[in-house]
């Protein structure tokens, strides 16, 4: 359901957007032609948004702390300023696409504490994994490197794309494993519950009615009922492993050092 509906709200929202860009467009045709030049001249230029892009990039790397510094360390284990810097990345690009700002002085705290409790509790995870004897077979780990590679198109392109990230084959490969142990963890303290008609229901009803104010349509109940099943089960479990996390922090010897 990932690749179903969650696509199709995304594009729900473009077409109101779209839609909202067609309304002004009229608008502006209605308007006297010397009062849309003043306005077309107030409009942000290319090299306006380009040198915005510039500094905005430059405020957000000024997060960034050293590679090496340690920033945490959680039952004794270090956690050093790559894996920080990594998942400061992420974060901030989480909330560049939800339209929020990560580089302002107000969200630098809030960026920072909640870089830290992802770190902290990915890594209380993969200890406990570890603890359980939960491994990552090669094949596991082959099958899912090989699916990425497919994605980017080859492996040519893929070690391009992993270049440009500062990676290369083998970190991929250790963030894969990492990926499975915490799946696998995810499985055996969360299991996924049954989910029942109703939700399904509910869930395809409201996805339909954003689908529909945007002039699309879904596929039918019947053919989405899976994927929806899916998507439910899993946010059940992210909610139930959030609770299990905080658990982990409670009984946990954590040192933050940044």
């Amino acid at each position: 359901m990932k690749k179903l509906l969650l696509p199709l709200a995304a594009g729900a929202l473009a077409l109101s957007l779209s839609a909202c860009n067609d309304e002004d467009k009229a608008t502006k045709e209605e308007k006297p032609q010397e009062e849309t030049k003043q306005e077309a001249a107030k409009a942000p230029t290319e090299k306006d948004q380009a040198a915005a892009a510039k500094e905005m990039q430059k405020k957000m790397a000024e997060q960034e702390v050293d590679e090496k510094k340690v920033v945490a360390v959680v039952n004794d284990e270090e956690l050093k300023g790559d894996q920080y810097n990594a998942a400061l990345a992420s974060i901030q690009g989480q909330m560049q696409q939800s339209g929020q700002d990560p580089s302002s002085k107000e969200a630098a705290e809030q960026v920072k504490k909640q870089v830290l409790d992802s770190l902290v509790g990915q890594t209380l995870i993969l200890q406990k994994a570890k603890e359980a004897k939960i491994t990552a077979t090669e094949k596991e780990i082959d099958e899912r490197y090989k699916t990425f590679e497919e994605q980017y198109g080859g492996e040519e392109a893929m070690n391009k794309a992993l270049e440009a990230q500062s990676m290369d084959s083998k970190m991929l490969k250790d963030q894969i494993a990492e990926s499975i142990l915490f799946e696998k963890y995810q499985d055996k303290v969360v299991p996924a519950k049954e989910v029942t008609e109703k939700e399904i229901k509910d869930y395809y009803d409201q996805s339909a009615s954003q689908a529909k104010a945007a002039g699309q349509e879904l596929p039918p109940l019947e053919e989405a009922k899976e994927e929806i099943k899916g998507i439910l089960q899993q946010q059940q479990q992210q909610e139930l492993l959030a609770k299990h996390v905080e658990e982990l922090k409670a009984d946990a010897k954590i040192e933050l050092k940044i």
